[in-house]
């Protein structure tokens, strides 16, 4: 585990434009990943030598370095220099060039040669160098071949040093700026030159409004037909962003109208020249035309011709007489199956593709349970997944065998951010059972079925009345909308289940009527509502609930068993408030390792979630850990995931957030031991009903509402009318 250590400024934040400049030293430590880097430096005005942190493509010891930043005092270091702005450039002085030399930067010359060098050529050494590189055989022991090194040496290095001028000059952050030379090499600048909105597509945490920037910079116009064929995809991607995956024409010229300022002719151009050269597709939804982001529009057909592919003929384990077979699994189990479960059982049986739905209490798992115990008493291969690690965990747990998350299963790709298992590389199943269907969007499902062989059997299950997947897409409603494959709708709740006011209330809430808020007499119950003024009032019963309630009374870790859920992100009520009030509650304590990045202060002990896919950590969106360790020295930090410990470069953590709470959105899949749900007239915007049917149906033990009733009310009589733009129920009815 990293060690731990913190830093504590000397300076209020104002203060972040010292300088300071002179001789690197020696390079304590480089990460070439991120460009950390620790230097020990000969600064004027100081008898000692400095420590300098901050980000550099590439620092060597004789190099002369200008910063500008902070003093702060290191807990066990000492004094340091944080710098906000570094720059390294090839020393001037003899001592200088001797050291820079000698430092192993320079592939050919070491320390001796180093030494030999800067002896023989002073000052105009790294003339020599570079233009008259044959007089380097004027040392003694330098050959054609070493010449031939040294010369190679210097050039890759001198790129990179322009490179890092080029990119920092345009306001590239050096972090950003390595991540740029790393993906784009030598041709960087070029490559950037020519257009720079291609950094918003290859490069990971740079966006449009970060290449606009840079084209700003770059002189490019506001009109510009480069910009006006980003921006057309940009629009598309905010579109998507919204689970979207296409929209229609018209709507997204305004969109992109609004989002560029530029006037829609121009767009009108931009979009036909991204369709001929096939950055976007158009197609029709619903006899309107709509325009798809290329890989969205394939995705989704491949679903459909998947699928269809995949009902046809009969599966693989022939005949069952389910007459039979379903008493036979009943005594196995110990359990009996209503009516209703039992037709289910007896299609999954009988169909190469089903999907069983329906909301909590009514039976899903007890009829996979089912459908598992005779398939593989029969010798049926079969694989289970889940879109999140805790919902694989819990489908492992409820049936006994090993669940995979969705990605795992499919075996990450780092290298191109992919799959290893696809259509050469199936998986090796008779019966592929997916879990909590409604929060796989296109591109995973696409994914799955491209790795599902051609004669294996699927069983889609998940509640398709929670809310649609994070990403692009409705695939489990357009599945069931479409009434081309076998549908099993669970409604009755099972008499256990309906002892718990959680699903009484989740489903009244999805039948449109208000969930039952009074206590019971004997106060026994696991679902309550406490009623806030405003959202100030709101956010401070929250943090209470959280901190000394449900603690008090329960008997639950207020950090690792309750989850705040809200409707949205912005405001006093919205995650990003709370998760700052909740820090402040839970893990205030300011002698705790802390690191201020991206607008968060990350703190050991913070709870934390992972904001998208990252294969080379194995991480993926909406996974929740706990920080660790924090190594300012490295730049570093650990977060442990399911008891696996995972390094975070303090460059990267604009993929984590702070997760005390989350969106509603974001905890699909999921399910906690209590969870907490802010409702305010604050939230108007997104209030809806299933935002809160999927928001109370992630409580197991407990759920506290806490806000205003007609909020409450208008939430529960506004169905989400708003479909999202998608082709995928068409092209299946089509078929």
């Amino acid at each position: 585990m990293p060690r731990l250590s913190q830093t504590t400024p000397n300076h209020p934040p104002a203060e972040d434009r010292e300088p300071l400049s002179d001789l690197v030293e020696r390079v304590t430590y480089h990460n070439a990943e991120n460009g950390y880097c620790v230097l020990r430096v000969k600064a004027r005005g100081h008898k000692e030598l400095v420590t300098l942190v901050g980000h550099a493509a590439s620092v060597s010891p004789g190099e002369y370095v200008q910063a500008s930043g902070r003093w702060e005092q290191h807990r066990e270091h000492g004094p340091q220099f944080r710098a906000a702005f570094l720059r390294a450039a090839p020393p001037t002085t003899l001592e200088g060039i001797e050291k820079y030399l000698g430092s192993g930067l320079i592939k050919g010359i070491g320390p001796v040669y180093g030494k030999k060098l800067a002896r023989a050529f002073g000052e105009q050494v790294f003339d020599v160098i570079e233009k008259q590189p044959q007089r380097l055989s004027e040392v003694p022991g330098i050959g054609p071949k070493r010449i031939a090194t040294i010369t190679r040496a210097w050039a890759e290095q001198k790129i990179v040093r322009e490179i890092m001028v080029f990119l920092q000059s345009h306001g590239v952050s050096t972090s950003r700026a390595v991540r740029i030379f790393k993906t784009y090499g030598a041709d960087a600048i070029p490559l950037v030159t020519e257009n720079p909105y291609r950094l918003a597509r290859d490069i990971r945490g740079i966006g449009f409004k970060t290449a606009d920037t840079i084209a700003e910079r770059l002189g490019i116009p506001k009109d510009s037909m480069i910009r006006a064929r980003a921006g057309v995809s940009y629009a598309l991607l905010e579109a998507v962003s919204n689970g979207h995956c296409g929209l229609p024409e018209d709507e997204l010229l305004k969109l992109a109208e609004e989002l560029l300022d530029i006037p829609q002719p121009t767009l009108v151009e931009a979009m036909q020249l991204e369709i001929t050269e096939g950055g976007v597709v158009a197609d029709t939804v619903k006899e309107r035309r709509c325009i798809f982001l290329m890989h969205l529009w394939h995705a989704e057909r491949e679903i459909a011709d998947r699928l269809m592919t995949l009902a046809e003929g009969a599966p693989s384990w022939g005949l069952l007489d389910a007459g039979k077979a379903v008493p036979w699994a009943e005594d196995k189990l110990g359990i009996a199956l209503a009516a209703s479960q039992k037709e289910a059982v007896a299609k999954a049986l009988a169909a190469k593709v089903l999907v069983v739905t329906g909301g909590p209490g009514v039976g899903k798992t007890t009829i996979v349970r089912s459908i598992l115990t005779i398939l593989t008493a029969k010798g049926v291969e079969v694989a289970l997944c889940a879109p999140t690690g805790r919902a694989a965990k819990r489908l492992s747990e409820s049936t006994g065998m090993e669940a995979k998350t969705v990605h795992r299963l499919l075996e990450t790709d780092p290298s191109n951010g992919g799959f290893k298992r696809g259509a050469e590389a199936p998986l090796e199943c008779d019966l592929l059972v997916v879990d909590e269907t409604s929060m796989v969007d296109v591109p995973l499902m696409a994914a799955l079925l491209r790795a599902l062989p051609r004669d294996a059997a699927l069983l889609l299950v998940g509640d398709v009345d929670q809310l649609p997947s994070v990403g692009a897409g409705q695939v489990l409603a357009d599945i069931i909308g479409s009434d081309t494959v076998p549908v099993a709708r669970l409604t009755e709740i099972f008499r256990q289940a309906a002892e718990s006011r959680i699903v009484t209330n989740a489903h009244r809430v999805n039948a449109g009527r208000m969930p039952d808020l009074e206590v019971p007499k004997d106060s026994s119950t696991d679902f309550y509502f406490v009623a806030a003024d405003d959202p100030e009032d709101g956010a401070h019963k929250v943090v209470e609930i959280v901190r000394d309630r449900i603690p008090r009374r329960f008997g639950l870790d207020a950090v690792r068993d309750v989850q705040v859920l809200a409707p949205m992100q912005r405001g006093v009520l919205g995650a990003r408030g709370l998760n700052l009030a909740l820090q402040a509650a839970l893990n205030g304590d300011a002698s705790k390792p802390s690191i201020e990045k991206f607008g968060w202060t990350y703190r050991v002990g913070d709870k934390v979630m992972q904001t998208e896919n990252d294969y080379e950590k194995e991480v993926y969106n909406g996974d929740i850990g706990t920080i660790v360790g924090l190594d300012a020295e490295e730049g570093k930090l650990a977060i442990e995931f399911d008891g696996r410990l995972v390094p975070y470069p303090f460059g990267e953590l604009d993929q984590v957030t702070l997760a005390y709470a989350t969106t509603i959105h974001k905890a699909q899949g999921s399910e906690y031991p209590a969870v907490v749900i802010p409702v305010a007239m604050t939230h108007y915007r997104m209030l809806r009903r299933n935002l809160i049917y999927t928001g109370i149906t992630r409580g197991k033990r407990l759920v506290v509402l806490v806000g205003q009733k007609r909020a409450l009310a208008l939430a529960v009589r506004t169905s989400d009318e708003g479909r999202r733009w998608s082709k995928l129920r068409e092209w299946l009815s089509d078929d």
